[in-house]
């Protein structure tokens, strides 16, 4: 997120001075790294969640459909920064792969195919595909359909224009770009310690260097906080009270990776199920192909566990250290009202590798434990807000925070989080630069990077059509299906 608004701005004004501050040694090892998030550029084509099923029996795809326009945001930017030849070869970062969801039961599979009913009416996923047919099944997704019991009702949906994305390389192509302007400064192994705002409406921001000790200060005139897990914290010693009440639940993730090439080989695509009851949303199982390091690996999870860090890197205190007299009321409640979502994380917490890989079985019925290792994934925060006096409500998704007067920014909870991190951050511009926003030459050259700017692709299918297409070429993501690929 950071990253891409330190760009954007640049791009729309190149005298900005941009600083980025950065906890970590290196860029992208939190939330953007390969191995802590999904990965799937979220396009709401494959993900169950963003579908539910309404008590009169209809699917609500209004999440699905911001989440894809959001996404299609995105393409056109990246595909802005390639034209720029920022990106010479976006193939290091975005890939097509295909998007499906697969479902088994009766009931699932009558879900199933009512979404895809409703969802292919819409310009955005007409090119969605169903069937319940084996033999289709087969050759979308041959490892699912191996060893499966003949007598199990399936079915699954197929989106061939999907995309795998390396968001860690993406961030640090960012970062790189933005570094060869004389505007830009980035202080790697540095913590922010104190945000406080003066008398003028700017910014003292005391950070200190993590090896040895030494402070620094800054002024700044905007502030945007973009530190996934950690952006809870910064908020509340920045003292805005915009920010009062915000509460955090954090969650942790372990995903099932196999890297062995007999089996990597036959599987080349995303498969998206249901998640169990009680699960939060970053717990859609789902069985990946990615690429790790430059090899192609398989994913499954994320299984979610308890923890009380806010970050990957972080501290066991995180969250005691996060409970402050304005939001421990509502953090409380919640507690109290979400205690099967505490069943459910303790029981994966203590899950055994045996039990995993019989939820892995699910989708591939020939896993065997051997063949597969546990590896950690990213750690989320998902959002606690005050609705009362002793009420609290838990949010999942994504959430901006900004002071009154557009000087401070803060970008809390997570998925589909970094898919959308353009659209995300386009209205952090429009919210804290109105002024210049106004102006001819802003709106020109944000109408130059996103051809779709101050309109709607969810409404307009002739644009979207139009967009696609651009993307799709400029992107290298209309060529050859990268389906199921039996050469690797």
């Amino acid at each position: 997120m950071s990253a891409t608004l330190g760009k954007l701005l640049s791009e729309l004004d190149s005298g900005l001075k941009v600083l980025m501050v950065e906890r970590l040694s290196k860029v992208a090892s939190e939330s953007s790294h390969v191995l802590n998030n999904a990965g799937t550029g979220h396009a709401g084509n494959c993900e169950l969640n963003y579908t539910p099923q309404e008590a009169d029996g209809s699917i609500k795809i209004d999440k699905a459909l911001e989440i894809g326009a959001d996404f299609e945001v995105s393409l056109q930017f990246w595909s802005y920064l390639v034209d720029q030849g920022c990106f010479p070869d976006p193939t290091k970062f975005i890939n097509p792969v295909w998007h499906q969801s697969f479902v088994w039961g009766k009931d699932n599979v009558a879900f199933l195919r009512q979404r895809f009913e409703t969802m292919r009416q819409h310009q955005l996923f007409e090119e969605m595909e169903y069937s319940e047919d084996r033999a289709v099944l087969n050759a979308w997704m041959p490892l699912v359909l191996q060893g499966r019991d003949p007598q199990q009702r399936v079915a699954a949906t197929r989106v061939k224009n999907g995309s795998d994305v390396d968001f860690g390389f993406l961030t640090r192509k960012l970062v790189r770009t933005l570094q060869k302007s004389p505007n830009f400064e980035l202080k790697m192994s540095h913590t922010i310690e104190t945000l406080r705002q003066r008398d003028d409406g700017r910014w003292h921001v005391r950070m200190k260097e993590n090896a040895t000790g030494k402070s620094h200060t800054i002024n700044a005139g905007f502030v945007f906080i973009g530190a996934g897990g950690g952006a809870l914290p910064l908020l509340q010693k920045s003292g805005a009270p915009e920010g009062e009440g915000y509460g955090g639940f954090p969650v942790s993730g372990q995903w099932l990776i196999c890297r062995k090439p007999e089996i990597v080989r036959q599987h080349a695509t995303k498969v998206y199920g249901k998640a169990p009851v009680g699960a939060p949303p970053m717990s859609v199982p789902h069985l990946d192909v990615r690429v790790i390091d430059g090899e192609r690996a398989l994913l499954f999870g994320p299984f979610a566990s308890v923890t009380t860090k806010f970050l990957k890197q972080g501290s066991v205190l995180d969250l005691f250290t996060s409970l402050k007299t304005d939001n421990f009321k509502p953090m409380l409640a919640v507690a109290l009202d979400n205690f099967d979502l505490m069943r459910y994380l303790m029981g994966e917490a203590m899950k055994s590798h045996k039990d995993r890989v019989e939820a892995l079985r699910a989708f591939y019925p020939l896993a065997r434990e051997e063949d597969w290792e546990l590896a950690s994934a990213g750690q989320r925060v998902q959002i606690i807000k005050s609705c009362g006096a002793y009420c609290g409500q838990l949010a999942f998704g994504t959430e901006i925070v900004t002071s009154k007067d557009g000087t401070l920014a803060t970008l809390l909870g997570a998925s589909p989080g970094a898919s959308t991190a353009v659209q995300a951050m386009i209205g952090v511009i429009e919210r804290c630069f109105k002024p210049q926003m106004k102006t001819a030459a802003w709106k020109h050259k944000m109408k130059e990077m996103i051809p779709s700017y101050g309109e709607s692709l969810i409404e307009n299918a002739a644009l979207a059509q139009q967009v696609r297409q651009f993307t799709m070429s400029t992107l290298r993501l209309d060529g050859k299906s990268r389906g199921v690929d039996k050469a690797g």
